[in-house]
This record gives structure tokens, sequence and C-alpha cells, in this order.
């Protein structure tokens, strides 16, 4: 896809790997929709530098995992422009419990995780489904991690979490087909906040070892995982329903 005059909706697109995707996209000319949850002030700022790069932005709030929110987020996309080309379901959430900390996970624990990072990305593309069929052919990218290919990550729901949507992504390419492709990146360690404020006073440690195991010796960034979501929106429009690992080939591991 040539992103040049299209329309995206990037969910958590405040900060992360949502503010640098939105930049990236509004870089190549599309016009953004940058949605956040509770980061208003994150996701303004987004759409201030998107419009500093030519195109129309603006941030827009709304709880992915609320159906009724999500449709609506959709409908503002469809009053300011009239169509959209791009979905990103980026907006993610986690709770930092070692996998061995069995009681370190309510219920309500779980129901939240998986509202956001499973189900929040399922409404969302229901949602922009119409639009992104009408005109020649949308984008749907989810994020997702490599916590739910191989079972380690800031907590076991997180790791189900993404493991089910990996599952959707598969699943919702062979829906939206043909007009609509499907895909996933599966970032692993990202050098960024999120990390930062979550593992505290093991980050460095840990970001040291994801950097030892990776044969590039490096881990992604949030400009990274960016670049390859829009790797998938502009490349290959035959490749639909898969899930591509971000993370420096840090699950080959070095020879």
């Amino acid at each position: 896809m040539n992103l040049a005059g299209k329309t995206a909706i990037v969910t958590g697109g405040g900060t992360g790997v949502g503010r640098a995707t939105c930049l990236q996209l509004a870089a190549a000319g599309c016009a953004v929709l940058v949605n956040y949850s509770r980061s208003q002030t994150g996701a303004e700022e987004t759409a201030r530098l998107a419009r500093e790069k030519g195109v129309e932005a603006f941030a827009y709030q709304a709880d992915v995992a609320d159906d009724g929110a999500c449709r609506a987020m959709v409908a503002e996309a469809e009053k300011a422009w009239g169509r959209l080309d791009v979905l990103v379901n980026n907006a993610g959430t986690t709770k930092f419990v070692a996998h061995q900390n069995l009681d370190g996970l309510e219920f309500e624990d779980w129901m939240q995780i998986y509202a956001v990072n499973t189900v929040g990305p399922f409404q969302c593309t229901r949602a922009a489904l119409p639009l992104l069929k009408a005109e020649s052919g949308g984008e749907v990218v989810m994020t997702s991690s490599v916590a739910g290919l191989i079972g380690t990550g800031s907590s076991l729901a997180y790791c189900a979490s993404k493991a089910g949507l990996n599952n959707l992504t598969v699943t919702l390419a062979r829906v939206c087909g043909p007009e609509v492709r499907v895909n996933a990146v599966a970032p692993g360690f990202i050098d960024g906040a999120w990390l930062r404020e979550g593992l505290g006073e093991g980050y460095q440690a840990i970001k040291q070892a994801m950097e030892a195991r990776s044969p590039l010796g490096r881990v992604a960034t949030p400009e990274t995982v960016g670049e390859a979501i829009l790797s998938l929106i502009t490349g290959s429009d035959l490749v639909t329903g898969h899930i591509v690992p971000v993370e420096g080939g840090m699950m080959i591991g070095v020879g």
C-alpha cells in the first residue's frame, strides 16, 4: 500500500510503539487518529508531532475493551475522512507478576488483560472492517509479543493473551480476505519506558541478557517495531495471517 493520502487508526498511539508508528505513518503521508485510553497528554503530543509532518491528525479517547467505544471511534474516523485504510491494534496492558507466583494474578487481572489485549483488537477490527473493505483494500496490523510464541513475559496472563491474539490474527486473516490483509508483529524486549517502569531495578540486567541472546546484539526500540509495522502495510500484498517476530533473532539465539 502506498500510504500517501491514506488514513489510519492507531490504538494506544500516545506513547512507545504507538507513537513511533503514528509518526512513521504521518511521514509517509497518512492521516492518523491517535487513540488513547488514559494517556491524553501523550496522545495529543503525538497528534501535534504528526501534524508537523503535513497530515491531519487528532487524538481520540476510547477504551478498546468497550465495544461501543470502538464503534464510536471508527465512526469518528469516517466523519473526519470518509474512509479508513489502516488499523493498527497496538493498545495493550499487563501486570508484572513472576510466572511461578500463581497467586499473584486475580480473576480481575486476567479479565482486564484479555479485554484489552485480545478482545479489544477483535472489537476494533470488527468495527473498522466495513470501511477497510470499502476502498481498494485495507490493512490490519496487531502488536503482539514473543510472549505469545514462547510463553515468557511479564505475566502468565499477558503471555496467554498474546497467544490468543496470534491465533486471532490468523483467523481474522481468513475472514477479512480478500480485501483486507491481517498480520501481526511480535516484539521481544523493547527498550522503552513501559519495561523500565515494569521491571524497575532489574531492567538493565534483563536488557543486557536479551542483547547477549540476540545474534544482532541488540533489542527492539519503539522505532524499529514501528518500522516492522509499516513494512507489513507497505510491503507485499500477498502477506496475510502471519506473525512476524521483531526481536533481533533472540528466539534462535547465538551460535
